[in-house]
């Protein structure tokens, strides 16, 4: 990155935040901390909302903080400030250790161990700052909501289009030596909308996000395919219980990523609040699934050399052909486990699911029968026993073709039985954040009217 074009872009330097970070750890070590570490975050934005053609909301943001953690022996605090004046930091650092005195010692607490903290940086291409004027911003939500309701006459109302853009950068200190950030970049454009007919309405949406806006979807790609979404959800029914296969389309598939990782993650586990407890090494998916854990992805959304305490992130097979490799720890978690942390303090990184080679059409085939799932409602995952019933919308599929849309209807099961049903996953991955995958097929799951 270019520090010139990185200073010209914050407010502060990296230079400045690296400042504030060692006037923090010495402050610390001069009133008796016995370890201390700092986050220092200055972040800015522009997000510009339009609807039937009109300018909704124009959005500016700036936000700036200092994270403080100092230890006394095993017992910790932590204050934080939005205030850069050195009388601010002084009274932030005070603050922290005054909490941590009067806090129980936990011998679990601590810095992370000094030999697992990162000492290469590469560049993973994460900064790509946008000059987007809000002029250019409005012109390219206006062809963005005008493509989806150019899609079709029954595409009637607008929930509107939104072009945003952010960056942030941050320095991660603490007093064992590590000092070290890196900026950060954050586009997207999206739109929702609305078709109706015949009294009946339906409104669904799409959406790009990426680091560059060189790899954003065009505006007008953004908005036929929100409109193309919500005409197809015309006439949607409702369906008989039945139990049946199951397919969750690549855009909400992810989250079933999102409960693997919860069940797996050291504040789970430790607190014995998961349906995959004491599960490593043993067989929780589909022989045919490999997840992996991506820190060094280019342009990735969960892309990082080091974790949120400095330790250094590497690329892991978590699950090796339906078998759990290794769990997601920070070094608190680890301890509480009696084990190492994976450099995870924050959670998972970039999250990939091996594709088994089928298109979404393929696996409309292989199902036949069953379920294809666009949308899910309402929060009913229950992560220490695995039940899993939630709201959900999509489409029938018959001989292998979507045959009708369907609405108001549930789909049942656990997520134990879902993960290791997993009968294929789709080349359609979609790159729009840290958990990547293609469309998921379930062999099994109950669907009925909601």
């Amino acid at each position: 990155m270019n520090s010139v074009a990185a200073r010209a872009s914050f407010s502060f330097s990296r230079d400045d935040l690296s400042q504030l970070a060692r006037d923090v750890l010495q402050h610390a070590a001069t009133i008796g901390a016995s370890s201390c570490e700092v986050d220092v975050v200055e972040d800015f934005g522009q997000s510009v909302s339009v609807r039937q053609g009109d300018v909704e909301t124009i959005e500016y943001s700036k936000d700036k903080s200092v994270g403080v953690t100092v230890y006394l022996g095993q017992q910790r605090g932590h204050a934080s400030t939005t205030d850069f004046s050195p009388r601010a930091l002084r009274e932030t650092v005070e603050k922290a250790l005054t909490i941590a005195r009067f806090t129980a010692a936990d011998d679990c607490a601590g810095l992370a161990d000094p030999a697992l903290l990162c000492t290469q940086f590469p560049d993973l291409d994460l900064f790509h700052p946008w000059a987007l004027s809000v002029e250019e911003a409005i012109e390219m939500a206006k062809v963005c909501e005008a493509a989806a309701l150019a899609v079709d006459a029954r595409v009637k109302n607008s929930e509107g289009a939104n072009v945003a853009t952010q960056q942030s950068h941050f320095i991660y200190a603490n007093s064992n030596g590590f000092l070290h950030g890196f900026p950060t970049s954050n586009h997207s454009v999206s739109c929702s909308v609305i078709a109706s007919e015949q009294d009946k309405m339906q409104r669904d949406y799409w959406y790009s996000a990426a680091r560059s806006a060189a790899d954003l979807d065009a505006a007008e790609a953004v908005g036929h395919r929100a409109g193309e979404r919500s005409v197809r959800r015309l006439g949607g029914r409702q369906v008989d219980t039945v139990d049946v296969p199951v397919i969750f389309e690549a855009p909400i598939a992810s989250s079933l990523l999102g409960h693997f990782v919860g069940a797996v993650s050291g504040g789970s586990l430790y607190r014995k609040s998961s349906f995959l407890l004491d599960s490593l090494g043993k067989t929780i998916f589909a022989s045919r699934v490999n997840i992996h854990d991506t820190p060094e992805l280019r342009r990735g959304f969960g892309s990082s050399p080091f974790d949120n305490e400095g330790v250094r992130t590497q690329r892991r097979t978590v699950v090796n052909q339906g078998v759990l490799n290794g769990y997601f720890l920070g070094s608190y978690s680890a301890r509480k486990l009696g084990m190492q942390t994976t450099g995870n303090a924050g959670g998972s990184h970039n999250l990939l699911i091996d594709s088994t080679g089928d298109s979404l059409e393929g696996l409309l085939k292989t199902m036949g029968r069953g379920l294809l799932v666009t949308e899910l409602l309402g929060m009913g995952v229950n992560q220490v026993t695995g039940d899993y019933s939630r709201g959900a919308a999509g489409f029938w599929v018959e001989g292998g073709q979507i045959a009708y849309p369907v609405e108001e209807i549930a789909i049942a099961g656990t997520l134990q039985e879902m993960f290791k049903g997993i009968v294929g996953v789709g080349t359609d991955t979609i790159v729009r954040g840290a958990r990547q995958c293609g469309s998921i097929m379930i062999d099994h799951m109950t669907v009925g009217g909601a």
